[in-house]
């Protein structure tokens, strides 16, 4: 099965740079995609094969997460179950016989850390979700998960210290999910890869210049880590700020 992550930075943006081509030439299972920035009715966009679920923010134009998939889920879920959190469209959930599938877009902790502690709680309440769902079946998870883990993930770490998405506290509650049991899919591929990013600022040729961060992930139990077939970042694709990524299980 091939499993796509996608941060679009705006669907429709998006859509009017080639989408559909993209899509259509990868040829997932499932296509995920954050930061829609959409509500219920704003595109009409379906894809032969494939259905889609979405999870739309309150507020307009902000946030939102979607799922493209060939196969038809047990259940949907949206959000995480906890109310502060469940009003930003960040999480979406499919049930299968052998798996669940999270696709996550993880709150910014902004610019002077303004939303850090917000950030803390909802990856307290976001841990917790995942365990809980890990007790009934394994946890495949996606998104722009807004940090990169070590120093080989991104381009500056010593200009970037108490950055958002760089703080001890951020990286921290990456390495307490990483103990709780799930496995950094790419990193279990690829340990020592450098210059592997799927994040650039639009700011100073970063992208060309490959001045970039690895913050979009895929996580999986690892009860499945015998399935990694592959796990891979697709810089080679444009289109938003952030490119897709790749994970493929035999399952």
């Amino acid at each position: 099965m091939k499993f796509i992550s996608w941060n679009v930075n705006g669907l429709r943006a998006v859509i009017g740079k080639g989408f559909a081509d993209i899509f259509d030439n990868m040829q997932a299972d499932f296509f995920c995609l954050q930061e829609i920035k959409l509500q219920a009715g704003q595109v009409d966009l379906e894809f032969e094969g494939y259905r889609s679920y979405w999870c739309y923010a309150d507020r307009k134009g902000y946030s939102g997460t979607a799922i493209y998939t060939r196969h038809e889920p047990l259940s949907v879920t949206t959000g995480i179950g906890v109310d502060c959190h469940d009003h930003e469209g960040r999480v979406v959930t499919l049930e299968y016989d052998k798996f669940f599938l999270v696709n996550v877009y993880t709150p910014n902790s902004q610019d002077e850390l303004a939303r850090l502690d917000y950030r803390m709680d909802w990856e307290a309440a976001f841990r917790e979700y995942l365990l809980g769902l890990d007790k009934r079946k394994p946890v495949i998870v996606c998104g722009d998960m807004n940090v990169a883990h070590k120093e080989i993930d991104l381009a500056n770490p010593k200009t970037n210290r108490r950055n958002p998405g760089f703080t001890d506290e951020e990286r921290g509650c990456m390495s307490q999910l990483l103990e709780a049991g799930f496995v950094d899919t790419f990193r279990e591929l690829h340990p020592e890869a450098t210059g592997a990013y799927s994040w650039w600022s639009y700011r100073g040729r970063a992208r060309e210049r490959n001045v970039g961060w690895r913050i979009d992930y895929f996580l999986v139990s690892k009860s499945l880590v015998p399935a990694i077939t592959e796990a891979c970042i697709h810089p080679e694709i444009v289109g938003s700020d952030h490119c897709p990524v790749e994970l493929q299980l035999s399952l």
